[in-house]
């Protein structure tokens, strides 16, 4: 990115629409918190939890296929975009229970969770605190090391120094670099990184972030809460990605008691940015296949 493209005002339009639908209710999911929710499609059940960088309506364009034989289901957690504002930034506990709260209210007995970045916790947490809601879980851009996660909660700490010092701009500039891939920031160029940066600024807060960057700092950062994951869980990573190389992502997958690693070439931490398509295909695949074996063992049950 260069000095011109940081400093100069954005004539690009965002590239998504990011417009909130009206006429959906809120759901209750504890006291005093409603979330926004959308949900399409008809099929297994895909839940998208959301790292504090993103908004329901963000995942529209990267669902729509998933949405001809899935259901696809995102929120907007407490705090954060069109969902109930508290007055303190809810723990990871709360959270997970607004997800069941959430899972209740649409009578969903189980779904698939998918998990980015930052969010991959809150999806560990309930496949562990809740076995029987969570069939299989996809995490793209896992924030899991061999040992800890000392390297994520350091890129956060450096992010809010950013957000502090400089605003929401200038953490985008910062960012933006670290998470796209080498080949999405070339060749989107400067239009490319214009048109991000608007609906970054529109699903962001400086609040939200600073929340955010906080929750990342708490909770259990120790690798063997994963071997404490029944549910079967496909790690989807960028070669490109800024906390784990494809080797690494391997060692962390199998981690899991049922964990596997899919790499997307020339793709960055957030891997459906720079291939949806894919995205979308491995996510159907991995559902697929999980779907099929479960059917296998009840027909050898029953």
């Amino acid at each position: 990115m260069s000095d011109s493209e940081a400093q100069q005002p954005s004539e690009f339009e965002n590239p998504y629409d990011l417009s909130y639908r009206e006429d959906t209710p809120r759901i209750r999911t504890r006291e005093g918190v409603e979330l926004y929710y959308e949900s399409s499609g008809d099929g297994p059940v895909l839940t998208l939890l959301n790292n504090y960088f993103f908004t329901a309506p963000f995942w529209r364009p990267h669902t729509q296929t998933l949405a001809k034989n899935h259901r696809v289901v995102s929120f907007d957690q407490a705090n954060h975009g069109a969902s109930t504002r508290l007055d303190r930034e809810p723990t990871w506990e709360e959270h997970a229970a607004d997800v069941i709260g959430l899972l209740d209210a649409l009578e969903i007995e189980a779904t698939y969770l998918v998990g980015t970045s930052s969010s991959s916790q809150l999806a560990r947490d309930l496949a562990i605190a809740h076995p029987d809601r969570v069939k299989g879980m996809v995490l793209a851009g896992p924030v899991f090391g061999l040992k800890n996660m000392r390297r994520h909660r350091q890129l956060n700490r450096a992010w809010l120094q950013t957000l502090q010092s400089h605003g929401l701009a200038g953490l985008y500039n910062q960012i933006y670099p670290e998470v796209v891939s080498g080949q999405m920031n070339e060749e989107g160029g400067t239009p490319g990184f214009l048109g991000l940066r608007e609906s970054f600024l529109e699903m962001s807060t400086p609040e939200v972030i600073a929340n955010g960057v906080a929750l990342v700092q708490t909770g259990d950062p120790s690798s063997t809460l994963l071997s404490r994951v029944a549910a079967p869980t496909l790690l989807v990573l960028g070669d490109d990605d800024i906390l784990l190389s494809p080797r690494r992502g391997h060692q962390v997958a199998e981690l899991f008691q049922d964990g596997r690693c899919a790499i997307i070439e020339n793709a960055g931490h957030m891997p459906f940015l720079d291939e949806p398509e894919l995205f979308e295909t491995l996510i159907a695949k991995f559902t697929e296949e999980v779907e099929a074996r479960a059917a296998r063992g009840a027909s050898v049950r029953g």
